[in-house]
């Protein structure tokens, strides 16, 4: 009893410490998942914990596992419009990029260890994709707020790659393991039984899970608990079947988040709870899982080539991969550089080791190195790296709760306190109403008052609206309390997209604009000039340094410009 007491404490302790690290360490930029990958190394057997754990099994399996928890929130969070404007980009990184990526960092790897050409090609397939616990934590952690189409192709590739990078890992393990095995067309079938086994059981019976979870009424842990349960079981099923379980796990939590119209937005934090206790303890595991003395040797190899993946491979693959969508330069680095590795990479890195194959401890070392150096480096300059580009938007207000309206397809209530010194102070209720939102209470001074249009907007008031997706981002910009961003980053005028070029030009003494643009309107302009769907936040340059800039949109368009004049 006193070994099971000593275990339980050993345990807790380590998961309340890093826990309470972690939340110390995203106020001075650190992911919190190094925090856990450290302080399960610092409780190794080379550490002040001394345990020695070596249980690779018992890890990959603790994993898994945590990975379908992490991914089933992941795909839960994801917005179905999110897949209409990152879908394409998103699965292009995720297979082209990712194949990319491993041949790169392979390459350089088998120059620089002096190895077999597959041991090199296999430890470029294992850190080839990025991990979805890292991309999801660090972004949710930063607090930024990316323009839609950075965010969702981000947030899509994390959740689609796995299965190309498993795919990579599995055929090299099998070439290095049997070199009499041919490429032929069993090789493309394997890959397309990989994602269409993934893609298929994840739509059919992620739809059953959504379907279940509307008609189970049931307090929010025991909800978020089915889920989690519905999730492992979807997982072990596809995995069964020769399919891939991360895909069909995310895609499963994807439907069923687009489907959860009345469930309590309670049930999306108690699953945010599930998935911090998820890869909490799957990066302790992964911790202890690693002597620290045995990566004295793989050190400097692991940190060149974490480097050349961060500053070469990667950055080479993703420009490649997004050369047939509209996204400008700064987009296209700032998605290189937030690729981030984290567990996907260490597990798949027990791939070979399970295996069989000679030298694994020198990939999983290395694999480790690489994961340390990316969050090190990359998690923690995400935040800094979105402001030098310009691809994050201005800091908006967050609702004090949002609750889905059941029986109406992306309505939310979402409810708002006036900050003092906001855009919204003073102004009357009909002046804000943004897009698909509308006021249904007003709380002044914990007394309820009846919302008209000519109410007069004072700091403090609780307002509560009926709104979409992106009207609830564009009120977060109205209660904020500095509007010092807002004008830096949108301009000091604003007007709708129905003025044409012509009148800008008029107002603004534009001779120099192509006859072309004149009669097109602003929302055509930006329309012609992304060559698709325009996000808050894209910008066209017009004359001598007039920028416009998107500021808000209805059903697609543009409804709302930013302009800022050039600087004298």
């Amino acid at each position: 009893m006193e070994h099971l007491n000593l275990l339980l404490l050993l345990g807790a302790g380590l998961l309340f410490t890093g826990l309470l690290l972690g939340t110390l360490s995203t106020r001075i930029g650190i992911p919190s998942l190094l925090v856990f990958l450290v302080l399960g190394m610092l409780a190794g057997e080379d550490g002040v914990g001394g345990i020695a754990f070596q249980d690779f099994e018992l890890g990959f399996l603790i994993s898994n596992l945590a990975l379908a928890v992490i991914l089933l929130d992941g795909g839960l969070r994801t917005r179905l419009d999110a897949f209409r404007v990152g879908l394409r980009p998103a699965l292009t990184l995720a297979t082209l990029g990712v194949v990319l990526t491993a041949m790169f960092t392979g390459a350089f790897a088998t120059w620089l260890l002096g190895v077999d050409w597959r041991l090199g090609l296999l430890l470029g397939g294992i850190v080839g994709s990025t991990d979805a616990a890292a991309v999801f934590n660090v972004l949710k952690s930063s607090g930024l707020r990316l323009n839609e189409r950075v965010a969702s192709t981000l947030e899509i590739e994390s959740g689609l790659n796995d299965p190309m990078a498993i795919f990579i890992t599995v055929l090299l393990i099998e070439i290095l393991m049997y070199p009499e095995i041919s490429w032929g067309p069993g090789v493309l079938l394997q890959l397309l039984q990989q994602f269409g086994i993934g893609a298929l059981v994840g739509v059919l019976l992620g739809g059953l899970l959504a379907e279940l979870m509307l008609r189970v009424r049931s307090n929010e842990g025991l909800h978020a608990l089915l889920l989690c349960a519905g999730g492992a079981t979807l997982f072990a099923i596809t995995n069964l079947a020769g399919g891939s379980g991360f895909l069909a796990v995310y895609l499963a939590g994807l439907i069923a988040g687009n489907r959860r119209k009345g469930t309590s937005d309670n049930v999306l934090r108690a699953m945010d709870s599930m998935a911090w206790l998820a890869q909490s303890v799957m990066f302790l595991l992964l911790g202890l899982l690693v002597t620290p003395s045995d990566l004295v040797h793989s050190l400097l190899p692991g940190l060149a080539i974490a480097l050349f993946l961060m500053l070469v491979a990667r950055p080479a693959a993703v420009w490649l991969s997004l050369l047939p969508f509209a996204f400008n330069p700064s987009e296209r680095t700032f998605i290189s550089w937030t690729g981030l590795r984290g567990a996907v990479p260490i597990v798949l890195a027990v791939f070979p080791l399970l295996a069989g194959v000679e030298e694994t401890m020198l990939l999983f070392n290395i694999t480790f190195v690489v994961v340390l150096t990316s969050l090190l480096l990359q998690g923690s300059t995400v935040g800094w790296f979105a402001r030098r580009l310009h691809v994050g938007l201005p800091p908006a207000a967050a609702p004090l709760n949002a609750t889905a309206v059941e029986g109406a397809d992306d309505r939310y209530l979402a409810q708002f306190v006036v900050e003092p010194g906001s855009r919204a102070e003073g102004k009357h209720l009909d002046e804000i109403i943004p897009g698909q939102a509308r006021a249904v209470s007003l709380v002044r001074g914990r007394q309820l008052v009846e919302p008209e249009e000519d109410s007069v907007i004072r700091a403090g008031d609780h307002i509560l609206w009926l709104c979409d997706h992106a009207s609830q981002e564009q009120l977060g910009e109205w209660f904020l309390a500095t509007t010092t961003a807002l004008r830096r980053y949108y301009g000091d005028f604003t007007v709708r997209a129905t003025v044409k070029v012509s009148d800008v030009a008029l107002t603004y003494g534009l001779t120099d604009l192509p006859p072309e643009l004149m009669h097109l309107t602003l929302d055509e302009l930006f329309r012609n000039r992304r060559r698709g769907r325009p996000v808050v936040g894209d910008t066209v340059t017009l004359g001598q340094g007039l920028r416009l800039r998107v500021r808000a949109l209805d059903n697609d368009h543009v409804s709302l410009v930013g302009i800022r004049l050039p600087k004298k």
